[in-house]
């Protein structure tokens, strides 16, 4: 059978293209990692689940494939227009630690939940800003010496009027910002759009990271990070840039304008970002505090895998509301798959017809839900059981959702203490609070237990 080409939607077009590599050997692709002055959050996981897909898809399409998550352990200000203090700088100092001593919890957290979510880190690589200075400060004298730059007190700014193609990746409209406007007299910058590429420190701040440089003691732009450590390690021209759309209006249209002038050439053929998580409607963030982490939902009995299912049951662009209840539904299917297909005898045959299917989902932008869905349609088909097992077992080189330690761990959750469950929620959402204390002496009777949190959500698990 013809297998169907690779599509990816390009944000910088704005339509899928057909995928084709710049060389036949192997795919760059580049993924913009965490800040590490916390801890990512679920909604950042999302656009590492995106990286494992599409690195996923690659593999199943026959590539190669060399990936890069960076580290970023500084240059990262509270306001991405350049003002305000370093990330790390700030929570160092107000824990009294040192950058080492704050970031490390949580790099190693970060690289843990990557291994919980099944997220493929064979061969990637994980560069850190705080090594690649030596690269920053040479990609920044390159471009002064193209004459893409200019200095103010406060640090060297790359000027977009010299980059015309500046505002195409976040198709954006320049004009009539006013709190631009004020930072643009605050900072002396020429637009309100320059960004900074080194920013010196003040005489009095007592930063906790800074380097010596031709221009004077500082430290790096965010945006430079980027480009320094991915044109160091996958070329001046590499394949695939992914990461979260709020990255598009600013860090990836900066680090496109700094590399594209250094160079003279493209610098990624595919940008793929992935859309907002949010809670309650409200965006996901650190700054709101309105986030889980993977280890508070393993706290809360769930899965890590579970998560992963959710962000597979929908589109990578499409916005994802996030919940307890969802999260809920998405442990009791991910159970379910995994106590069926282990039940299943082996060595069976991988249906090519269903394969195709399969294939034809991925490769069309991605389109996970649809995989998914091609995974109930072999369950509910006539295949004997063994090649149910072995074609299911096939897609989970991509889906990554089986895992035997699940069915040994837990057991799923039936259906009709799952329905007592929402019948509870219903009548407390009423406030029906007797008849809710029924449901719950019911659910309690048949052996679970049910606990309830601040979102108003429920989760329910065995009585150990």
């Amino acid at each position: 059978m013809i297998q169907p080409s690779l599509h990816l939607y390009n944000t910088l077009t704005r339509q899928k293209e057909v995928f084709k590599p710049i060389t036949n050997k192997e795919v760059g692709l580049y993924s913009c990692g965490p800040t590490v002055y916390n801890y990512a959050h679920i909604g950042n996981m999302r656009s590492f689940l995106l990286s494992d897909i599409v690195k996923r898809t690659l593999k199943w399409n026959g590539f190669k494939v060399k990936q890069v998550i960076n580290i970023t352990d500084v240059g990262h200000l509270t306001d991405d227009g350049d003002f305000g203090e370093d990330k790390i700088e700030q929570e160092a100092k107000a824990s009294g630690q040192t950058v080492e001593e704050l970031t490390k919890p949580f790099i190693d957290q970060f690289h843990a939940d990557l291994k919980r979510l099944h997220i493929d880190t064979a061969s990637t690589l994980f560069p850190q800003a705080t090594n690649y200075i030596t690269q920053q400060i040479a990609l920044i004298e390159k471009l002064i010496n193209l004459g893409f730059t200019y200095q103010t007190e406060d640090g060297i700014y790359f000027d977009i009027t010299k980059y015309p193609r500046y505002t195409e990746l976040g198709k954006l409209n320049l004009k009539g910002h006013t709190e631009d406007s004020i930072r643009n007299q605050a900072s002396d910058k020429k637009h309100p759009a320059d960004f900074a590429l080194w920013k010196f420190s003040l005489s009095d701040s007592n930063r906790l990271q800074e380097w010596p440089s031709p221009w004077g003691v500082g430290f790096p732009g965010w945006h430079i990070e980027c480009s320094a450590m991915s044109m160091d390690i996958l070329g001046a021209h590499f394949d695939i840039h992914t990461g979260g759309e709020d990255h598009i209006p600013i860090h990836h249209t900066n680090e496109r304008a700094q590399s594209e002038s250094a160079t003279g050439k493209p610098f990624v053929n595919f940008w793929l970002h992935n859309a907002f998580m949010s809670t309650d409607g409200n965006k996901m963030s650190k700054s709101t505090g309105n986030f889980f982490t993977v280890s508070d939902l393993i706290n809360l009995n769930f899965p890590a895998l579970a998560l992963r299912y959710l962000f597979l049951s929908a589109h990578y662009r499409s916005p994802l509301n996030f919940s307890l209840e969802s999260l809920t539904a998405a442990k009791t299917a991910l159970l379910k798959i995994n106590h069926t297909i282990f039940d299943l005898p082996l060595n069976g045959n991988i249906n090519q017809n269903f394969l195709t299917e399969f294939t034809t989902s991925l490769n069309d932008d991605l389109n996970t839900a649809k995989a998914l869905a091609t995974v109930y349609k072999v369950l509910d088909s006539s295949l004997s059981p063994a090649d149910k097992r072995a074609t299911i077992g096939k897609f989970d080189e991509v889906l990554a959702i089986l895992d035997k330690n699940l069915i040994t761990q837990t057991d799923p959750i039936p259906d009709e203490i799952m329905i007592l469950a929402e019948n509870r929620q219903t009548a407390r959402q009423k406030a029906n609070w007797t008849e809710a204390d029924k449901f719950r002496q019911e659910i309690e009777l048949k052996g679970y237990t049910i606990s309830d949190t601040s979102d108003g959500n429920f989760i329910v698990s065995k009585i150990s």
